[in-house]
């Protein structure tokens, strides 16, 4: 069986992704019921998947491999992750400004929070936020839901506080900074 490559980025949605194995399925001949079989998972399993934004990495390996397409985990420019890839080893002040325009600019869109760094890191960043915001508190905790399942309860979160390279006692009062200039501009 001859193995199609696939590179695939942290922004990429997941129904961009199922489509893309879709094919590559059908390329093999393979209907949605016969490729579902193939990875071992229900047919409904792709069906609900189809309506998600996320899914965890055995299912979808499941399906690659169905597929015969292969996954590759490479590390991405830019961002050095903790070997869990909770977390960036450090936030210098480029990355941090980066993250401070993020919070600043009031994007719920967790694609954009996605791209500045690992799901488990932005979910804590954004249920730090609405800690302080009480006014978007839930826009806040829904798009950390949205980027890590389960982050917004207590003991996720004061396991990101002791873990996190940011320290809300110097963030919060940069992003106070960072919005009001943004209101002034």
């Amino acid at each position: 069986m001859r193995h199609h490559r696939r590179v695939v980025d942290r922004t990429e949605s997941l129904a961009a992704l199922l489509e893309s194995l879709s094919a590559a399925a059908q390329r093999r001949g393979l209907n949605d019921a016969r490729w579902a079989a193939e990875a071992g998972l229900p047919k409904e399993t792709l069906s609900r998947l189809r309506r998600r934004t996320d899914c965890d990495f055995a299912t979808l390996r499941a399906l690659a491999t169905a597929a015969a397409v292969r996954f590759d985990v490479v590390p991405l420019p830019g961002i050095s992750t903790t070997p869990d890839g909770h977390m960036p080893l450090r936030v210098d002040r480029e990355y941090e400004s980066r993250l401070l325009r993020l919070c600043a600019s009031g994007s719920r869109d967790p694609e954009a929070w996605r791209a500045l760094g690992p799901p488990y890191f932005m979910a804590g960043l954004a249920v730090m936020l609405a800690s302080s915001h009480q006014s978007e508190r839930n826009g806040l905790l829904a798009l950390a839901e949205k980027l890590h399942p389960g982050s917004s309860t207590p003991d996720v979160f004061r396991m990101w506080l002791e873990r996190s390279p940011v320290r809300p006692s110097r963030f919060l009062p940069m992003l106070r900074t960072e919005v009001a200039a943004l209101h002034a501009a």
